[in-house]
């Protein structure tokens, strides 16, 4: 699928390096696609919105350590 403005995807944060908080996995809306196969996000947070400008797509399972600070299409369940 190709990403335009106004989708949700899933945005695995990069929790921290010492294992304290891992990543996690949080929903996320497409604000602008980018020439470069970036997206613009806006990321919901239980505790506030942030706004990321450049984030990259993966193929990997949103979570996993590969996946950390990229985003992905939701899990579908058929």
């Amino acid at each position: 699928m190709k990403p335009s403005v106004g989708r949700i995807v899933w945005y695995t944060n990069l929790g921290d390096k010492d294992g304290k908080y891992p990543p996690q996995v949080i929903a996320a809306l497409v604000t602008q696609v980018n020439a470069d196969d970036t997206v613009a996000l806006k990321a919901f947070y239980p505790t506030g919105l942030f706004d990321m400008p450049s984030v990259r797509q993966t193929e990997e399972p949103a979570g996993s350590d590969a996946a950390r600070g990229k985003w992905c299409w939701p899990a579908r369940n058929d």
